[in-house]
């Protein structure tokens, strides 16, 4: 496949899949420059993921602490 027929067919995914960005640039934090409006929702989404690692931590202690 030429890098042309490659590009055409990528494009015509996108298109027909309506995928406007790059899903990893959400998940984690890149190399690349994020728009504004991305990083704080990276941001947001590292403070959730955060609290409910706080939130898992603490039901542990507390059955093991009224466990014992």
């Amino acid at each position: 496949m030429s890098p042309r027929d490659c590009e055409a067919e990528i494009a015509a995914f996108i298109r027909a899949k309506g995928i406007t960005r790059c899903p990893t640039a959400c998940a984690a934090p890149t190399q690349a420059s994020a728009s504004a409006a991305d990083r704080a929702a990276l941001r947001q989404r590292a403070e959730q993921r955060e609290a409910a690692r706080e939130a898992r931590r603490r039901e542990t202690w507390l059955r093991l602490v009224t466990a014992a």
